[in-house]
């Protein structure tokens, strides 16, 4: 996956296989053999100074399905720009044949068949195996291990332990530096507490006590790597007291803070940094118009929108990379810097198959002591599905209609809104749905769901609102995931038109008729940012669902129309 030419190279000798009529039972071994360690981490180094990224993991610890988004909208002047391309386009533009690794770990074609292909991707014990191989290979005096946030959140064990599950593990990888997201779900005083425990420096520049006004955290850290003075400066996701609740940090307040970027960037060179790396957790396209109108960032990590790209985006001199999500992939990019710039570069995204990747033993039996206290309950069987369950699509995927159907059945409600999260390990057909399986989709600081009523007036300002962080032409407006999931409600989204302009024929379902302004529905949901919100936890009331359905299918969504895109 360095080339375009690897990728091809993997593609066809894979492609081989899956395209005759029948894999037969020895298809996946095979695969395997096409796809080994030594060629995974195969890599012609370069310079003086090799960083290593990965990113929205949410607390996954082990290997897991993961179906990439078959819809990737931009808009404005992001339309059908990187990353916003998906499935056979997608395909195209890096020369991915299908049937190939590459066809199945970054896009959602044929997920399902090349899923019992090749099998799951991710896991820390195999993040290990990789990072370790570059530390040795390379010299741990050229290497940078950072880690972009939405870390410590999205599994039962990491509820339950309140993320101390993942540090523990994590800590074993020595990170060089972090920032974060989803981990200021746990509370001021728990974060503090984790960041000790992780004993590495939590970098986020643009975070600051409300009442001094003064830094929380350190902005950047300045590193000695291949004899290169290297700053690391920090961005934690500058919407968390919009998209979260921000009772659980009510000290601090958060931003872009576009000056404060330039200002430390001028700070850190001014200090004798020849490469500066900003560690963001933007989101893409929020990255992309920063390094437009800060110069002097060389690197930019970016994640939070989950993007994996084989190659990295260029916006002037600035290189951004993006290293998708759930520990499918690790990024390794070499740089060669003389005379305080950038001379050269080499790339490659990682997948981390877990079946070519040998396991590390010291992260194993992290991992496994980890869980131990739980893995019965994490492999209770609740039922089982006849369909694929996924998360990550920007307007319905089909765990979440899952969840939406629940809460209408099991609330007794006449509609539904449910959160776009991006996060949650996908669910093959004809397997069982296990505890753990139904916590990696919903496993939140604040799950009450919630039921009360609201005017047609009021949920259309509520879609509306929600539309406009997802698709606002200007990226520093984007304050939101995917679009709100909604159960027994249609309507028609225009991702094109303005913000009060977007939402129109709203209609209830379960009668057919469009929706009145004026009058009341019964409406439940799950994680609102209100503070003291009452209601049964969503996985109790999915899990109940679930059990009493016994068998899940799950039927097309065709209540949301979408035009404009």
């Amino acid at each position: 996956m360095i080339t375009r030419r690897e990728l091809v190279q993997i593609g066809a000798a894979a492609c081989a296989i899956v395209a005759g009529s029948g894999l037969g039972p020895f298809g996946r071994v095979i695969a395997q053999q096409r796809i080994d360690e030594a060629e995974l981490l195969r890599f012609e180094p370069l310079g003086n100074v090799t960083l290593l990224h990965v990113a929205d993991i949410h607390a996954q610890l082990v290997p897991l399905y993961y179906r990439e988004p078959p819809l990737n909208l931009g808009v404005g002047e992001f339309r059908g720009v990187l990353p916003h391309v998906s499935s056979k386009e997608f395909m195209a533009r890096f020369g991915i044949r299908p049937g190939s690794p590459a066809a199945y770990a970054l896009t959602s074609e044929d997920f399902e068949g090349l899923a019992k292909v090749y099998g799951r991707l991710g896991g820390l014990d195999r993040l290990a195996t990789v990072v370790k191989a570059v530390r040795a290979e390379r010299g741990a005096d050229k290497v940078l291990f950072l880690d972009g946030g939405d870390t410590w959140q999205g599994s039962f064990v990491s509820n339950r332990t309140k993320g101390q599950d993942v540090v523990d593990c994590f800590k074993l990888l020595k990170p060089d530096a972090m920032t974060g997201h989803w981990e200021f779900t746990y509370g001021e005083t728990r974060v503090l507490e984790l960041i000790k425990a992780l004993g590495s420096p939590f970098l986020a520049l643009n975070v600051r006590d409300k009442e001094w006004q003064e830094p929380v955290f350190d902005a950047y850290k300045l590193f000695e790597k291949g004899g290169v003075k290297v700053a690391v400066l920090g961005q934690a996701y500058p919407y968390t007291p919009i998209a979260n609740p921000s009772w659980m940090f009510p000290k601090w307040s958060f931003g872009i803070r576009e000056e404060d970027v330039r200002a430390n960037v001028t700070k850190a060179r001014g200090q004798g940094a020849q490469l500066v790396v900003l560690l963001s957790h933007n989101g893409f396209d929020v990255d992309r118009k920063l390094a437009s109108r800060v110069p002097g960032i060389d690197v930019i990590l970016t994640s939070h929108t989950h993007d994996a790209l084989p190659e990295v985006v260029k916006v002037g001199k600035t290189i951004l990379v993006a290293s998708g999500s759930h520990g499918k992939f690790v990024s390794r990019l070499d740089l060669e810097v003389r005379g305080g710039e950038v001379h050269g570069f080499r790339y490659k995204l990682i997948p981390l198959f877990s079946d070519a990747i040998r396991p590390d033993p010291e992260m194993r039996a992290a991992v496994a002591q980890s869980r131990a206290p739980f893995a019965a309950e994490l492999a209770r069987e609740v039922g089982r599905t006849e369909s694929l369950l996924y998360r990550r699509d920007n307007f319905s995927g089909t765990f979440d209609d899952v969840i939406c159907a629940a809460l209408l059945e099991e609330r007794d409600a006449e509609i539904v809104l449910s959160p776009g999260t991006r996060w949650g390990a996908s669910v093959l057909p004809h397997s069982p749905i296990t505890v753990e399986d139904i916590h990696n989709m919903t496993a939140i600081t604040y799950p009450q769901v919630y039921r009360t009523t609201m005017t047609g007036e009021r949920l259309n300002e509520i879609l509306e609102d929600v539309a406009d962080n997802a698709f606002n032409p200007d990226p520093y407006y984007q304050q939101g995931g995917d679009m709100v999931r909604s159960g027994g409600l249609g309507f028609t989204v225009d991702v094109g038109k303005p913000i009060g302009n977007r939402i129109s024929d709203m209609t209830l379902l379960k009668s057919g008729n469009s929706i009145e302004p004026k009058k009341e529905y019964v409406v439940a949901g799950w994680a609102s940012v209100n503070e003291g919100v009452e209601g049964p936890p969503v996985w109790e009331v999915v899990e109940k669902y679930v059990a009493r359905k016994k068998v899940i299918r799950v039927a097309p969504n065709t209540a949301v129309k979408v035009v404009g895109a």
